[in-house]
């Protein structure tokens, strides 16, 4: 490894050792100050030409959450034939240009200079030489402590090489414990910024159950290297915390100017544009919105009211005991009443005339010899009452 990585040895140290000559001329040469401000250079120079890798992840990952319900439908059609469903995954990501890959460069293209990094302290702290680093500069960088820890230094190491370094057990481990907890604390506020404002919520995918996955899953990560196997040494800590916090402030950054469309930044950034009367909107789209706030505005919610308000509300209202209103829309449907019998009077009394007339019609028109008895077994029978049939007057 130290054979293939060599070349990468070379540069990371030539361009640490170049800071480190800048910085000795405002901080002592063997100073912390100016050995950790150039791992802090490194990181900064390092990150902006990788740039235009985090412009394409930007993309990707947007492209990636809009693909997730084709991918999904394309997953469940040919669940039973794998070779299949790659074939069409292949083929969705060839049709909208998409690379899965391209949201993992950033990350990948920091990883050599991270372990060469890491392979540098571990020299200095084992006082090996390594790439332009010569004897003297080893000797300033053993010199060199952050808060009282030297760089080269891990949590795990034992009192005897840290004695060796010139620390403390209590230091080195406070000052690796205060920095493992600064870099989870950073990764997670980036990975939990990227979810609450620059996801679409209005669709549900797979891909967003994987970033909140990974938002507890890589502070986890940071926490069980840099205290246990292999174990970070402080430089490199500074190195990651760095780095993270040049992640977060860059995607505050993306997110505030260019944010993912439907999602929480989005609209906030359509409100400060609006303010600012920068953004132009259709004419029926603001009619329609201005229509809407109005009747919104116009609506008049009934008051509420407690369970007591509304038992004692009758006897307030003026109710009679009988339950009805005494007054008001009552009162007016009984006037209105009362003004309009005195008119029917008339037709009443000339209705129930006719009504009494046909009733006694019936009565009249029975014989005189009609029996009381065949009457009422009619009746009984269910037929219909009216005028009957004489009988005979054999019968009788």
């Amino acid at each position: 490894m130290d054979t293939i990585l060599s070349p990468l040895y070379y540069a990371v140290s030539w361009i640490i050792v170049q800071f480190h000559s800048f910085y000795s001329l405002i901080f002592d040469e063997n100073s912390g100050a100016a050995w950790g401000l150039s791992i802090v250079s490194l990181v900064v120079l390092i990150r902006v030409c990788l740039i235009p890798l985090f412009v394409k992840q930007i993309k990707s990952t947007r492209n990636m959450q809009a693909l997730q319900p084709k991918m999904k439908a394309i997953q469940e059609r040919y669940k039973s034939d794998k070779q299949r469903q790659s074939e069409e995954m292949m083929k969705l990501y060839k049709e909208t240009g998409t690379n899965p890959l391209s949201s993992c460069l950033p990350i990948l293209a920091q990883s050599p200079f991270f372990i060469s990094l890491y392979q540098v302290l571990s020299h200095i702290a084992n006082n090996q030489t390594v790439g332009v680093i010569n004897q003297s500069l080893l000797e300033s960088a053993q010199k060199a402590h952050i808060f009282g820890a030297p760089l080269a230094a891990k949590f795990l190491d034992t009192p005897e090489k840290l004695e060796a370094l010139g620390a403390s057990v209590t230091n080195v481990r406070v000052v690796t414990v205060i920095m493992i907890v600064l870099m989870s604390a950073s990764q997670f506020y980036t990975q939990r910024q990227l979810m609450t404002k620059n996801v679409d919520l209005t669709v549900k995918t797979p891909f967003m159950q994987q970033q909140k996955m990974l938002m507890y899953v890589f502070p986890i990560m940071f926490a069980v290297f840099g205290i246990g196997f292999p174990g970070f040494p402080v430089g490199v800590l500074l190195y990651w915390l760095t780095t993270n916090v040049w992640t977060m402030g860059q995607q505050m950054f993306v997110i505030r100017r260019n944010p993912t469309p439907g999602s929480k930044a989005f609209e906030e950034r359509q409100q400060r544009l609006r303010a600012k009367g920068k953004l132009k909107e259709d004419p029926a789209e603001v009619e329609a919105k201005k229509v809407a706030e109005e009747a919104r505005q116009n609506r008049q919610q009934p008051k509420r009211q407690s369970k007591s308000q509304r038992q004692t509300q009758p006897a307030a209202g003026g109710k009679q005991a009988g339950g009805k209103p005494a007054g008001g829309a009552g009162a007016q449907r009984r006037t209105r009443a009362g003004s309009g019998s005195s008119a029917s009077d008339a037709s009443g009394s000339d209705a129930s005339k006719k009504q009494s007339l046909e009733k006694q019609a019936p009565q009249d028109s029975k014989p005189k010899g009609g029996s009381t008895a065949s009457g009422s077994r009619n009746a009984k029978s269910g037929q219909r009452k009216g005028q009957q049939r004489p009988k005979h007057p054999s019968k009788k």
